[in-house]
Parts: structure tokens; C-alpha cells; sequence
């Protein structure tokens, strides 16, 4: 039995030595079930939203976030690997088949506030401790109409937890331990009295990882790409009953991470603080919010050069990032009339960062060059919803200024300053949405808008590299602009569940990785701006009803996401019309089924099972390196014990299926079989 599996079950037993003679459930709180950043508390139907509770969070067995999302039909990282060996800037997020690359054509937000790399654009998915997760809402479909850059394939919302009101105590804690030398612990406790509510929050992993580089290309640079991360939480919020409907808090989070990434000259680290201050406000008929929000992070990373043979290694740059943050929301909705609300918001984000480059050359360090830059977004938003007799019609749009400017490139050692472009683009975004409700729980919904995503400091200014793949930076790289629409039916019957959805968005000066030469060992890309993408397709979902104590759910979503043209600027990119967009398989299919056993007095055990799907699809915009389709099978139980504990166990890919994850151009594989067990305690007076 590994070490840290061992470590990781004593913990799990001291946890339990506490234990009282009773204890309610974990932590459940109730919310409104809305994704919708103008309209907080009305969910408009004509958009698509898939929601996971807390119990749907903690049923798969899981490492991180994603790996608890994989449930969820077309949602899919960049490469087919878990962010818990994966080097982060591959985890960009895409729905409705739009593809990414490091960076998000996605937008991931908490509490207003996004939470995408605010360098990269790729997600931290164990940023936010687990605990602190209520539930995460998967809004699919174009909203920069209300969010902004990123927002071209959808937002996930992820739900925090917040203190409970009135409550003395509340703990939860769990341990478990995995194979691959892996062991998690999450701990969460809050309190509230009239004058004060407090949360506390922490998460720690430490994986040591498999070996992505396929079997029959290993060498011996090949070593297990392992990771160990933590993060912590802490909240102090007013009550609300010091002030009736107004409310106010104070929040840090902060993320620590070290990664390897395969080789031991390829490494990345993390070290990103988010904090967080807002208010919330009803006044009549009037909601209020306020959200002000930065971050300052330092990512570093090295690069290698491996031999043919990958027997040996050179040491060719190191990286490091530091970043600051400041930004905020400002909203206002006001019910007019009782089936018409309207909202007004403004936000602004603001980013200042540094590139630092040094070159290795025979193991010594070159002139590090340095990129300054600064980036801002302003927005302000309109949004109304008007909901006559079986009818829903809701309208929004979105101003933006998005610039980078006051780019500047220095070498160390020379006073010469190099002035890089500016860029300065404004957008408008407008959206509009009908529901039709009909007789015998049948609905008719269409929606249209248009969308953005500026590019990252990532893409305009930072050298990356994945296996033999190294990509140039462009620093005159533009926006990307898309326009989409989505007609679907809802059927709601006392048995199941049903939503069909056809989707068609179409992006003009998409940003993606071209092939601009290549050798036997290596290639080198560059990030530009492609002619036109275009994704269309069907989505079909269905959710059961519990029958017998079972439920069960399907996910599929057909994805015909296609280069339709070059842009004349880079004649590399002549050939790329008609090829698939990388990273997007044409098919995909998400089942799920849970079922209780139990007998008239006893329940036994909770059974959950995730299969998925995955079509083949393409690691490059030349379509040269396939990825055959994979089936996955993951399966957990959990069993509730006297005085507030439980024991779960499961298994991610319980057949250890061989699924090929990326081709850079080497062929590497996600994870293998992971087997985990553990044990849950909850605690409240």
C-alpha cells in the first residue's frame, strides 16, 4: 500500500476519533438556480443550463474539479489529461464544440468574479477548496452580452459556500488515498453569531502521477508528471441580520502548486492570491451588488531540449510571470412590474504583467528579456426579462473597451527600449431569448447573440512549449468576434426530463496554434489569428426521475466544428479550411445512473456510475495527429456511518483503458486506473 494512501487513512481515523454521538448531513444550503449575471434569482430558460448539487460534486471519484464535471456532455479541456498531472496551460475549457487552446474560449466565474489565469486564460481547477463548493452551474451558449471577453462557449458558475446564518459550529472534513501515490484532504468550518459569520476553508493534494509518454517512446528522461498543490479560504461576512437585506464580506483565497512535467528539467509552479470585497443590498423593489476583486500570481516554468533517443535532456529557458489584478462589478435590478425586471451593470478588470525569458545556452544562463504590458476591460451592460402568459422574452447587450497597451520589451543589460503594439478594439454584444411554454410541460426556446474573447497576455507575449511542440507568441494577435444562435425543446413529464438543442456559432479571427516548421525531433507554431471557425450540431440530455431508488441521466452532443477560411496574411494557413478544429471530437456521449440500496430500515450503500464517450478528434490545426475515440468507465459508493461519517471508495477508469491524450507530436496517454477510498465527517450545533 503506497505511503501516502497509508497517511492519508490515519488521517481519516483521527478525523473520526473526534466524532460526537450525533451530527447532521453536511453542509447544505438552497439557491436560486441561475447562471444569469443581470437577472440574479430569474432563470431564463432560453438558455441552456446543466447544474451539479453538492452530493453530484462529491459522487465521482475525483483528484480535482474537472474530473467531477466530466459528467457533463461537451465539456472538455484542451487535452484529454486530469489538471491533476496536467501542466496548466493545457487546461483551457471549451463547450458547444469551440475548441481552446491554453487559454478558455470559456469563461469560469465565482461570485462574479472571474476566475480564468488572469495571464494564460487556462483554469485552476483546485483553486477554490472543495469544501467551499456549493454547486457548479454550466450555462452553455454565447454570454459576453453580461460577462464580457472570454464568454464565446458558455460560463460556468461555480457556487462558494458561504457561512451559515444563525449556526455556532459547523465542521466537514474528509481524507482519502489513491493510487499513484496519492493522497487529498479537504477541511471546511464556519461559525456565526448576530455580529460576525466566519468560513475557513483548505484543500491539499500531492499525486506522484504516471508516466504520460507512451510505452513505446519512453526514455529514460521519462519520469512521472506529479503534482502537489494547496489552498485555503477565509471569509468574514456580516450577517444579514445586523442590517435587514444588506449584507457584506470580506474574502482570500489563495492556490500553491508545484508541478513536474514529465521529464526532471520540466517543471512549473503557481503561486496565485485572490481576494475579494463586496456587498449585497435589497431595497424595494431594487437589488444592489457590489463586488471588488484582484489577485497578484507569479507562475514560472522550464523548458528542455530532449535528445531522439529521450536518454538525455538540456536545460533551454526558464520562465517566470508575476501578475497583478484589480477589477470590479457594480449592478443594479429593479422589478418594474411583476412579470418585467431590468438590470444595468458595469465592471472593469485591469492587468499589469511581466514575461521574464532567459535562454540557457550549455547550461548557461543568457540576457533575460523582459515583456512589460498592461491590459484592461471596461464594460457596462443592460439586461431585461419580460414573462407574459407562457411566455419568456428576455434582451441584453454589452459595451466593451478591450486594450492592451504600454507594451514594452527590454533586454537585461541594454537601456534599449523596444515599444510593442497597442491594441484597442470596442465590441458590442447583444443577446436576445424566447421561451414558448406550452401545455403538458412542453417548451419551445430560441436565443441569438454575439461574442468575444480578447486575447491573453499569454498569447500576445509568452514562448510556451509542450514536448517537442515550442509556440511563438504574437503580439499583434486581435479579438476574436462570434456570432451564434440556438433553437431547442423542453419537454418536463412525472417521469423524466428532456432537452434537445441545435446549436451554430460561427467565430471570425479565431485564435490557434499553426505549424510554421518542423524537424525530426521538433516543431515550432505560432499563435495567429485563423479566417473563420464554425461549430454546429445537436445536444440531446435527459434526467430521470428517482424510480425505485434509481436515477439516471444522458448527455450527447454531436459537434461539426470546421475551419471554414484562411487568412490571407499567413500563407502557412492556405491548406486549414475544412480541416476539424483541434481538440473537438464529433461525438461525444455522458451516462450516468445512481442507485440506492437499502431495506425497509437500513440504508446500505449509495452506488454512482459515470460512462463516457469520446469520438476521435485531432491534437493539431494541420489535422496530421489523430486521437482515436476512448470509452471511459468510472464507478464509486458511499456509505453513511453513525455520528456523522461516511466512507466512499471508487474508481476513475475502472478498465484502465489506454486513451491517447495528446500528440506533441509524441504520443501521450491520460491517466491509467485510479483507485480511491476515504472517509467524511460532519459536525454542527
Amino acid at each position: 500500500m503506497p505511503r501516502a494512501f497509508t497517511m492519508s487513512l490515519l488521517l481519516s481515523f483521527a478525523l473520526a476519533a473526534g466524532a460526537q454521538t450525533s451530527a447532521p448531513p453536511r453542509l447544505q444550503q438552497s439557491v436560486t438556480v441561475t447562471a444569469d449575471r443581470g437577472l440574479a434569482g430569474i432563470n431564463d430558460s432560453a438558455t441552456s443550463l446543466a447544474v451539479l448539487n453538492a452530493q453530484q460534486l462529491e459522487s465521482p471519484p475525483a483528484l480535482a474539479l474537472d474530473d467531477r464535471l466530466h459528467s457533463v456532455a461537451g465539456f472538455q479541456l484542451f487535452r484529454r489529461t486530469s489538471s491533476w498531472t496536467a501542466n496548466p496551460t493545457s487546461q483551457g475549457l471549451s463547450l458547444r464544440g469551440l475548441g481552446s487552446t491554453a487559454a478558455s474560449r470559456t469563461l469560469v466565474v465565482s461570485d462574479q468574479v472571474p476566475l480564468a489565469d488572469p495571464f494564460g486564460g487556462w483554469v485552476h481547477w483546485d483553486e477554490i477548496p472543495a469544501l467551499a463548493i456549493q454547486q457548479v452551474e454550466l450555462l452553455r451558449g454565447g454570454a459576453s452580452d453580461l460577462y464580457g471577453s472570454s464568454a464565446i462557449g458558455g460560463v460556468v458558475n461555480i457556487v462558494p459556500v458561504v457561512p451559515r446564518e444563525p449556526q455556532a459550529l459547523h465542521l466537514a472534513a474528509d481524507a482519502s488515498g489513491a493510487t499513484e501515490n496519492s493522497a487529498l484532504t479537504n477541511l471546511l468550518l464556519s461559525t456565526s453569531n448576530h455580529r460576525l459569520a466566519a468560513l475557513a476553508a483548505g484543500s491539499g493534494l500531492t499525486t506522484g502521477g504516471y508516466i504520460p509518454t507512451a510505452p513505446a517512446f519512453r526514455g529514460t528522461v521519462d519520469i512521472p508528471a506529479n503534482a502537489t498543490s494547496e489552498s485555503g479560504r477565509l471569509e468574514i461576512r456580516m450577517p444579514s441580520a445586523l442590517a435587514k437585506n444588506f449584507t457584506a464580506f470580506l474574502r482570500g483565497n489563495v492556490l500553491n502548486e508545484l508541478r513536474s512535467n514529465g521529464t526532471p528539467d520540466q517543471t512549473n509552479a503557481t503561486r496565485l492570491w485572490r481576494y475579494a470585497t463586496g456587498a449585497d443590498d435589497t431595497l424595494a423593489q431594487t437589488n444592489l451588488l457590489l463586488r471588488v476583486f484582484g489577485s497578484r500570481e507569479n507562475y514560472r516554468q522550464s523548458f528542455s531540449s530532449i535528445a531522439a533517443s529521450r536518454n538525455s535532456e538540456t536545460l533551454t529557458r526558464l520562465q517566470r510571470s508575476p501578475l497583478d489584478e484589480l477589477g470590479f462589478v457594480a449592478q443594479a435590478t429593479h422589478v418594474f412590474a411583476k412579470n418585467f425586471t431590468a438590470a444595468l451593470g458595469l465592471d472593469m478588470r485591469d492587468l499589469r504583467a511581466d514575461d521574464h525569458e532567459t535562454p540557457i545556452t550549455n547550461n548557461a544562463p543568457e540576457a533575460t528579456t523582459n515583456i512589460a504590458s498592461h491590459q484592461r476591460e471596461i464594460g457596462g451592460y443592460a439586461d431585461a426579462i419580460w414573462q407574459p402568459h407562457n411566455w419568456s422574452i428576455s434582451g441584453s447587450v454589452r459595451v466593451d473597451s478591450f486594450r492592451t497597451f504600454n507594451a514594452q520589451q527590454t533586454v537585461a543589460g541594454s537601456s534599449t527600449i523596444t515599444p510593442l503594439p497597442a491594441i484597442a478594439e470596442l465590441f458590442a454584444g447583444p443577446r436576445t431569448g424566447v421561451v414558448r411554454y406550452l401545455p403538458h410541460g412542453f417548451a419551445l426556446t430560441a436565443t441569438a447573440f454575439r461574442a468575444f474573447r480578447g486575447p491573453t497576455m499569454n498569447e500576445l507575449y509568452r514562448t510556451g512549449q509542450v514536448g517537442s511542440q515550442t509556440t511563438l507568441p504574437n503580439n499583434a494577435l486581435l479579438a476574436e468576434r462570434a456570432t451564434g444562435f440556438e433553437f431547442g425543446a423542453n419537454l418536463e413529464t412525472r417521469a423524466a426530463r428532456l432537452r434537445a438543442t441545435y446549436f451554430w456559432t460561427e467565430v471570425n479571427r479565431p485564435i490557434s496554434t499553426v505549424l510554421l516548421s518542423q524537424t525530426a525531433t521538433t516543431q515550432t507554431l505560432q499563435r495567429q489569428n485563423l479566417g473563420q471557425i464554425r461549430s454546429r450540431g445537436l445536444m440531446l440530455e435527459a434526467q430521470s426521475q428517482p424510480w425505485h431508488n434509481l436515477d439516471a441521466s444522458f448527455g450527447y452532443q454531436l459537434a461539426i466544428a470546421t475551419v471554414m477560411a484562411f487568412n490571407t496574411s499567413f500563407p502557412n494557413q492556405t491548406t486549414l479550411p475544412g480541416n476539424w478544429i483541434p481538440e473537438v471530437p464529433r461525438q461525444s456521449v455522458t451516462a450516468t445512473m445512481n442507485y440506492s440500496a437499502k431495506t425497509a430500515r437500513v440504508r446500505i450503500a449509495d452506488f454512482h456510475l459515470i460512462a463516457s464517450y469520446q469520438g476521435q478528434e485531432f491534437d493539431d490545426a494541420a489535422n496530421q495527429y489523430l486521437l482515436h475515440p476512448y470509452a471511459r468507465f468510472d464507478l464509486s459508493a458511499d456509505r453513511k456511518l453513525p455520528h456523522g461519517l461516511s466512507l466512499f471508495a471508487g474508481a476513475q477508469n475502472l478498465l484502465s483503458r489506454s486513451i491517447d491524450a495528446g500528440r506533441t507530436p509524441l504520443l501521450t496517454l491520460a491517466a491509467p486506473r485510479l483507485v480511491q477510498a476515504g472517509l467524511r465527517y460532519s459536525f454542527s450545533r
